[in-house]
């Protein structure tokens, strides 16, 4: 007979959406999420027994249980691979943890750009360190929660998804620098300008471990190799960068990352200022490189950020890694409907999977809900 879940509390961790700052991350730059209301929750027990039991409230999920001594990359896939690899990372970390009961919940769509798989393992983590005690900051934890997606499930991600998960605050967006992972929360608040941040989730496929990711990332690293820099941050006259690399797609890539930089702060410069308008221009400049420099965005992006433009948005792009997911539009209150009405249609004259929409307001990071 299968025993019940033991449960000894309830921690949460919230997607992300980023407002600019797009694989900049990776390349020690800056980034600028909020985090969402929707959230990833994690109802966690210790056990004594060295055994792992992961359960899922989504319906179709199989329950996991398999002693934490046969936790190793690649010995899970799909949305369990995350609970057991906070696990793994943590043993391999040096910290004494046991066996748990896991059972996880969550509301951040799955496959939309929006952080659902860092959610999920920052709750876990949070979880973890205060039940054993382990005495981890945010900064401690976010590195855990990267080494799952890096080492154990094979996805080179940067610092961004688990740093915004865990640090943001209400009301805020998160200005970090990912160089050495310092930074401030700046006011961003759409409803006193009369705008909302509209989330449109195309549903297209968006699946990182695909390759296309790690491809760029590795792009980036040759890129910072040929021009004699620790990272693409580094790099100092991006003009001269720019004409030391050859014609073509490393060009265009490094292109992207230092102008993005510069938009990150254009951006804080406008937030700060209280001028939450003048995003919208740097928005759209923003998708204009990652379709054409960087090359990670696709029919389904493009559609709905040149539909929300089209019909009153005063800025647009593709949020996330890219190559499917979620696109952001900043668009006038009263022009949401509209704006929304006039994507399905366009969405549906072209044979896409109808998309869905949310409003982003910047909410609280992870935390310890019961």
């Amino acid at each position: 007979m299968v025993s019940e879940f033991r449960v000894e509390g309830v921690w949460a961790a919230p997607g992300r959406v980023n407002v600019i700052g797009e694989h900049t991350d990776y390349n020690n730059g800056f980034v600028l999420p909020i985090a969402i209301p929707h959230t990833a929750r994690a109802a966690v027990g210790r056990r004594t027994d060295g055994r792992l039991r992961l359960a899922s409230g989504h319906a179709g999920s199989e329950s996991v249980d398999l002693a934490i001594a046969d936790l190793a990359p690649g010995a899970l896939d799909g949305w369990a691979a995350y609970p057991a690899g906070v696990v793994w990372a943590l043993r391999a970390a040096g910290h004494e943890v046991g066996g748990a009961d896991i059972r996880i919940d969550s509301d951040v769509p799955v496959g939309a750009g929006l952080s659902s798989s860092a959610a999920l393992s920052c709750a876990v983590v949070l979880a973890l360190d205060d039940l054993y005690e382990l005495g981890l900051d945010r900064v401690e934890s976010a590195r855990v929660a990267q080494r799952v997606e890096t080492d154990f499930v094979g996805v080179p991600v940067g610092m961004l998804d688990q740093m915004a998960s865990l640090g943001c605050v209400a009301g805020h967006a998160f200005f970090l620098d990912c160089r050495d992972l310092t930074g401030r929360h700046v006011p961003f608040d759409c409803a006193s300008a009369g705008l909302r941040l509209l989330v449109i989730d195309t549903r297209a496929r968006h699946a990182l471990v695909d390759g296309g990711y790690a491809e760029r990332r590795t792009s980036c690293e040759e890129a910072a190799r040929l021009l004699g820099v620790p990272s693409l941050r580094e790099v100092a006259d991006p003009d001269a960068a720019l004409a030391a690399l050859p014609d073509g797609p490393l060009r265009r890539r490094v292109r992207h990352v230092l102008t993005e930089n510069a938009r990150v702060l254009r951006v804080v410069e406008a937030l700060e200022a209280g001028d939450v308008r003048a995003i919208g221009p740097e928005l759209t400049a923003s998708h204009a490189s990652m379709r054409d420099d960087y090359t990670i965005s696709c029919a389904e992006l493009d559609t709905a950020v040149d539909t929300a433009l089209a019909t009153g948005a005063l800025g647009a792009r593709l949020v996330g890694g890219g190559f499917g997911g979620s696109a952001i539009a900043l668009v006038d209150a009263d022009r949401c409907a509209a704006v929304e009405e006039a994507v399905e249609k366009a969405f549906a004259a072209r044979g896409f999977t109808a998309p869905r929409f949310f409003q982003a307001v910047p909410s609280a990071g992870a935390r310890r809900e019961s």
